[in-house]
């Protein structure tokens, strides 16, 4: 009878020459994994040298996994007869109960290679064994007396108001509804959304920066993380460009230097996907032309970024109960569908796709407004693409033309540059002022860009 032997090592296969410590560690490697068989008697290379053993070697064999790994791991073993040499086969399903451990470390398999795991990794792996995660569990340090009642009640409003609801539970029992509260203890889930005062766990540093090293503001944010998307969000947008368009119609639009929809999409993944454990904080950069959004706690290892990119991912979150209250309460839509729609929205807008990736102990998202660190529009972002790159937010045009109109007033000489240093904007914001005016005849350029002067038609 013949025998199918494989080629090479993979995330299911392991060569070894002979039984030893590294047979039991990849064992359970294929335990915490997706299962997996040794092949004993083989090279790295595959090639078969075989192995020499007795009519008990086998089960002796099975006896030292079983006595030196927790849980006991009990993996087939199959005699091969392979061109006249012995090859033991130890095979093993992946393991229900995770974490198993060999001699008290923890391994798992990734790829054709044997992983040690961190603490957070031991830990996260067994509460997804157990379909759970941290916020599911009671907490030992704070008690009903550490959350705001009167939090829950506005949040119960919100929604009846929001999702047409007619929720008329008093706010422990709409608690203990939601598994936020059990056995009069709360979660740590209900910590982090109703806390009653700022606290470290939840702590965002926020900075606006000129350069990588010069911060013109800065702020944090401690408090509960249902009111911290909107702390967050209102920073950056205390920080970012408004431009009023003007039309014909009874209301004016308005165009921000980044679609706000999907910076609140960024926001909320980042709070509520965030690792409340590590002793991180979540961190938002503002610069010029891209902010950085920084959380603790990686991708799962399940997931990669290019998966993120193409949708091709199942939702796995990191704080389940936070994040399936959120979905109740309609602040997000579904599990999953964030990254897509983040990367929509900039591709509605006509700017370059944000940048997802793995950094430290974190996630981190970086988006553009299509414009260098010089406020030079990039040759690959769109014609389209918000001009109006100003140090301070504009939240009035009208306001602004008419500033620029009486400083003409005063002397209409003032060039853009000078008319920049005035109004604290930047010569080239000043030009698309100057240029909407003359396109509504309100001014007119009289003679050469030196030399000339402007007149004004009031």
């Amino acid at each position: 009878m013949s025998f199918i032997i494989p080629t090479n090592e993979s995330e299911t296969v392991e060569f070894k020459q002979s039984f030893q410590a590294e047979v039991i560690e990849t064992l359970v490697a294929f335990a915490n994994a997706k299962g997996g068989s040794v092949y004993i008697g083989l090279q790295d290379d595959g090639t078969i040298k075989g192995v020499e053993i007795s009519q008990e070697t086998v089960v002796q064999w099975i006896n030292e996994v079983k006595t030196k790994t927790s849980p006991t791991l009990i993996p087939d073993g199959e005699v091969l007869e392979v061109s006249g040499k012995t090859v033991v086969v130890l095979k093993l399903q992946e393991y229900p109960i995770k974490p198993v451990s060999f001699r008290g470390k923890y391994y798992k398999r990734v790829k054709n290679s044997n992983h040690l795991l961190s603490t957070t990794e031991v830990v996260n792996m067994h509460l997804q064994t157990f379909n759970t995660s941290w916020d599911y569990y009671l907490s030992h340090q704070f008690g009903l007396e550490d959350i705001s009642l009167d939090k829950v009640q506005q949040v119960i409003v919100t929604i009846n108001q929001e999702l047409k609801l007619n929720i008329t539970d008093d706010p422990l029992t709409f608690l203990l509804k939601h598994d936020l509260v059990r056995e009069g203890a709360i979660t740590n889930a209900a910590y982090l959304l109703f806390t009653k005062k700022e606290i470290l766990f939840t702590t965002v540093e926020l900075g606006r920066f000129q350069t990588s090293i010069i911060i013109k503001d800065t702020a944090r944010s401690k408090c509960d993380i249902l009111k911290q998307v909107d702390e967050v969000l209102n920073f950056v947008k205390k920080h970012i460009n408004k431009e009023v368009i003007i039309t014909e119609r009874i209301r004016n639009t308005q165009r921000w230097q980044y679609p706000l929809d999907a910076l609140r999409e960024i926001v909320l993944n980042m709070i509520i996907h965030r690792d409340y454990r590590s002793s991180s904080d979540s961190i938002v950069k503002v610069f010029d032309h891209k902010i950085e959004f920084y959380n603790p706690g990686r991708l799962p290892d399940t997931i990669t970024v290019d998966d993120l990119l193409n949708n091709t991912y199942k939702s796995t979150p990191r704080n389940k109960l936070i994040a399936d209250f959120c979905k109740a309460a309609g602040i997000i839509e579904k599990y999953g569908s964030g990254i897509q729609r983040i990367i929509n929205y900039f591709e509605e807008a006509n700017l370059p796709r944000p940048v997802f990736e793995n950094i430290s102990d974190g996630f981190q998202v970086v988006v553009f407004d299509g414009y260098d660190e010089k406020g030079t529009e990039k040759g690959n972002a769109p014609e389209n693409v918000v001009e109006n790159v100003v140090e301070n937010v504009v939240e009035n045009v009208v306001e602004n033309e008419l500033k620029i109109i009486g400083f003409l007033n005063e002397n209409n000489t003032f060039s853009a540059k000078a008319l920049a240093i005035k109004m604290d904007m930047t010569e080239r914001t000043i030009q698309r002022y100057l240029k909407t005016l003359a396109d509504k005849g309100v001014v007119n350029r009289i003679g050469p860009p030196k030399g000339g002067h402007w007149e004004v038609n009031t």
